[in-house]
């Protein structure tokens, strides 16, 4: 018989967050469409979890020294709470592995600026008026290296993320064919793709707090309410059938209900009633509210006694950058070995 041939390498999952916002303000968008999946990832594949907290890059936006420090260790807290286990994954400031930025040099030495001109978030800023700084432009060179100096295999990004990771393939290509004869000193990574469908906001977009249209994912009881009974709808009267499969609230229902509850629903939606009484709109943000008060309930005590306890969030990421540091030490040596450096 022929032999078998050897199970793939353990993955390495690498992915960040930019702190750019304050205190409990990554909303529903944040979690269904990215933090949810990275936790799970923890559980899911056979080897390691890397997660930074992308502090280099707000600097880009955020000016204010003590409001950095301030997110980051607000978003600590929020994937903390949210289940994120620092035995499982490393979760660390990107700044207390500064190898990256050497790597970001390295590589931009091979990169050339056409690469960094077709960049759709530097085009994208640059159409809507800002005015564009050299670390902006810079951006995509720092986000790869970010993704190779981890040996990265598996990088959890959107659909409007995948020219990062594709950016850092090509990158990778260029430094081991213009260093190393095309050796592979730099590990090529794969993207892979949230499973997630659009996360509507209060609006119809997409969530996003640039829109002013997102909820919360710590928010609870009658602000929760509130910010639920703003979700747009159409003007159909209380007790004639709903159209399910283009409404906002039912689109946010997917995500918290299983498959049993959510055709019951959908068929109070058809209906037009519940229980014999009729169903509108208002029935089902109502209970929409009451499915996320209950979802994050756990998270939001584990998020109380985080802030009541800082000093478990700073030993988390200081574990956190113990476990990627090594790692990132041992590419970046190779690379100052290729290049000649050293």
């Amino acid at each position: 018989m022929p032999a078998s041939p050897p199970p793939p390498p353990p993955a390495r999952v690498l992915s960040g967050v930019q702190p750019s916002g304050a205190s409990g303000s990554q909303h529903l968008g944040n979690y269904f469409g990215a933090i949810q999946q990275q936790i799970a990832l923890q559980d899911e594949l056979p080897g390691e979890v890397y997660y930074f907290i992308a502090d280099y890059h707000a600097l880009t936006t955020v000016h204010d020294g003590e409001a950095l420090r301030a997110n980051c260790h607000e978003l600590a807290i929020t994937y903390l709470a949210l289940g994120l286990d620092p035995a499982k994954a490393a979760l660390f400031r990107q700044s207390d592995v500064p190898e990256v930025a050497e790597l970001a040099w390295l590589l931009a030495s091979v990169t050339g600026m056409g690469l960094l001109e077709r960049a759709h978030a530097y085009k994208d800023k640059v159409a809507n008026g800002l005015k564009p700084s050299a670390g902006l432009f810079f951006y995509p060179v720092l986000m790869a290296a970010d993704i190779l100096l981890y040996d990265a295999t598996l990088v959890p990004v959107g659909k409007d993320q995948l020219q990062h990771v594709e950016f850092a393939q090509d990158m990778a290509t260029y430094f081991n064919q213009a260093f190393a004869g095309g050796a592979d000193v730099l590990r090529r990574p794969e993207p892979r793709l949230s499973r997630t469908p659009l996360v509507p906001g209060l609006d119809g977009r997409k969530m996003s707090k640039s829109y002013g249209n997102s909820i919360p994912i710590f928010e609870s009881g009658k602000r929760l309410r509130k910010l639920v009974g703003q979700i747009v709808t159409d003007s159909t009267e209380l007790g004639q059938p709903l159209p399910f499969e283009s409404c906002n609230v039912f689109a946010l229902l997917r995500l918290v209900c299983a498959e049993d509850e959510l055709a019951e629903i959908a068929g109070w939606y058809q209906a037009g009633a519940r229980e014999g009484k009729p169903f509108g709109y208002g029935h089902a943000k109502q209970h929409l509210a009451a499915k996320l008060d209950a979802l994050f309930a756990p998270a939001r005590a584990r998020r109380e006694h985080l802030l009541a306890h800082p000093e478990e969030v700073d030993a988390a990421l200081a574990a956190g950058a113990a476990r990627a540091r090594p790692v990132a030490r041992a590419t970046l040596e190779r690379c100052r070995r290729a290049c000649g450096l050293g």
